[in-house]
């Protein structure tokens, strides 16, 4: 059995490198990829080699779209210092287990993909919310633990892993005693899809729902600079990515943490967003867009932002909200959606809501019913409560369980007693392409509200803005049917990166911003991480390609 260190720093063994040895091998800056020519043969080494750097990894992400986020930033880490990313998880050599502890059922799949892996005598490093919260589990005994603040450490934590060793990086970022969002921003990623970019704005939460692990995990709020991220969104746009989600446990509060807050932010965004190209906003609670309704109303107008915000309300009873400590009564909620639903037409609002609740009586549900009829979400995600260790909610006297599976029964049977989208029928709608459908037979585009619209899967709509006639409406779908003298449109500033293919390299940072700089209204030329007035170098008599010659040599030479 591997011994357990807290730390990296913590461990020293007669044979391995000094940790300056190894720091200034690492080349800590950006990490790039093992070039080909520099190996012998075409040979892979043996899969049984404790060489660091040579084995396949599986990944397997659970819950929100931070931890996918997470997941691609681990991912592109590995990459990018030599390991093979595989999907299929039995020719993997470790299994990095990447975990969400928002539900037990989530928990659950991570503990027996733990037991599995081991079974089969696979490595296991683990990852979010559910070590950071609980490391100490009995499961979890032994085992190498990513932080969710330590992502940017993962090939460190992988290497060590492979080497037999059990790691445990826990930490916070700081700087100067502030707590920090999280790891860079610009660090090297594989995009699940690489037409979407998804970029967390900030981490944890001001509020301390009694029902949340996920608190516990990810902390209190810790936003990152505005900079940062409009600098993250430039440069997927240079990759060729056409759509943006911000994600966090709570965008609405934003900024607060350091003197900002979210229309600040998404105004600077908007900036940025290439014609066609399109951004998501992530869930957001009540209490902190209720002050900047006036300003959400105007973004959620703008042609190149989806015209959708997921607010949840969790329950329609104010004495459930309460016992819940939500920070915010019905009449608080409905303000939100009305406003929006006035001054944004035809605004998408999705919510979630918990059936049986501790303490939740039928009078209480009544309330929570009354709302869905009353507002008819298109989109609402109903959860049957569960206990989750450790907050003040598992210590409560529980609804019986019986109940709790009744009222989400009849929650689910109402929601799916009304068809939202039967009026779309014969609109016609430009919609951005960006996936593929689950059973393979169309693509998914959406529509300026968010609306899943599944067009006809030609490999010329991918990534692009079409024009649709909307023929035939689900529950949770649209179909069109593409307008014949219409032609496509590119939103995509550049060709997009190829699935698998790691983001943030120094060398795909100087191609693409060589072509994004080839833009005339641009004033800057950006080359990788680089800025040059476009105006200097001109009178200066120095031209793209000189500059980009130079860069490509320096980056050649070093790495």
């Amino acid at each position: 059995m591997p011994s357990a260190i807290e730390d990296i720093e913590d461990m020293v063994s007669f044979d391995d490198p000094t940790l300056h040895e190894r720091q200034s091998a690492r080349k800590s800056i950006i990490p790039r990829s093992r070039k080909k020519k520099e190996l012998l043969s075409n040979e892979e080494l043996h899969t049984d080699s404790l060489i660091p750097g040579t084995q396949k990894i599986w990944m397997k992400t659970w819950g929100c779209s931070h931890n996918n986020s997470d997941g691609e930033y681990m991912a592109g880490q590995l990459a990018a210092s030599g390991y093979k990313m595989t999907d299929d998880p039995t020719q993997a050599d470790l299994w990095l287990l990447n975990s969400c502890t928002v539900k037990s059922p989530a928990e659950d799949h991570f503990r027996n993909s733990i037991k599995k892996a081991q079974e089969q005598q696979k490595k296991v490093v683990v990852a979010g919310c559910v070590p950071q919260a609980q490391p100490r589990m009995d499961y979890l005994k032994g085992l190498s633990i990513i932080g969710v603040q330590q992502i940017d450490r993962v090939v460190e934590v992988v290497d060590e892993a492979v080497k037999g060793h059990s790691v445990r990086l826990l930490g916070q970022k700081k700087d100067g005693g502030r707590r920090l969002g999280g790891a860079r921003l610009d660090l090297p990623k594989i995009r699940k899809n690489p037409l979407i970019e998804i970029i967390s704005i900030n981490t944890g939460c001001l509020n301390a729902c009694t029902y949340c692990k996920t608190k516990h995990a990810r902390g209190d709020l810790a936003s990152y600079p505005i900079e940062e991220l409009v600098e993250r969104a430039r440069q997927s746009f240079q990759e060729g990515v056409c759509e943006i989600w911000l994600t966090s446990e709570d965008t609405g509060a934003y900024g607060r943490d350091i003197g900002t807050d979210l229309p600040t932010l998404l105004w600077k965004l908007v900036e940025e967003i290439p014609e066609g190209a399109m951004l998501r906003l992530g869930m957001t609670n009540p209490p902190y867009i209720l002050e900047h309704l006036e300003e959400m109303a105007k973004i959620l107008n703008h042609p190149r932002v989806y015209a959708f915000l997921h607010v949840p309300v969790q329950s329609a009873s104010d004495s459930v909200l309460m016992d819940m400590k939500r920070e915010y009564c019905i009449d608080d909620f409905k303000r939100v959606v009305d406003f929006l639903r006035d001054r944004v037409p035809g605004v998408t609002i999705a919510t979630d809501i918990i059936c049986g609740f501790p303490g939740e009586t039928d009078a209480d549900f009544q309330e929570t019913v009354e709302l869905v009829k009353d507002y008819r979400f298109p989109s609402l995600f109903i959860n049957q409560f569960y206990p989750r260790p450790g907050t003040p909610a598992a210590k409560m006297e529980q609804v019986p369980a019986h109940v709790k599976k009744q009222r989400t029964k009849e929650l689910s049977q109402l929601f799916h007693s009304y068809n939202p989208y039967d009026h779309k029928i014969g609109e016609r709608q430009h919609v951005l392409v960006t996936e593929e459908s689950f059973d393979a037979q169309y693509y998914v585009a959406h529509n300026k509200f968010y609306e899943q619209v599944l067009v006809p899967k030609r490999a010329e709509f991918k990534g692009m803005m079409i024009e649709v006639d909307i023929y035939e409406a689900g529950k949770h779908f649209l179909k069109g049917r593409p307008v014949e003298d219409s032609k496509p449109f590119t939103p995509s500033i550049a060709a997009p990166l190829q699935k698998g293919e790691v983001s943030g390299l120094i060398e795909e940072h100087i191609a693409n911003g060589i072509q994004a700089a080839s833009r005339p209204s641009s004033s800057v030329v950006s080359i990788g991480s680089y800025t040059l007035d476009r105006e200097v170098l001109k009178k200066l008599g120095i031209g793209l390609t000189l500059v980009a010659a130079v860069l490509a040599f320096i980056v050649e030479k070093l790495y």
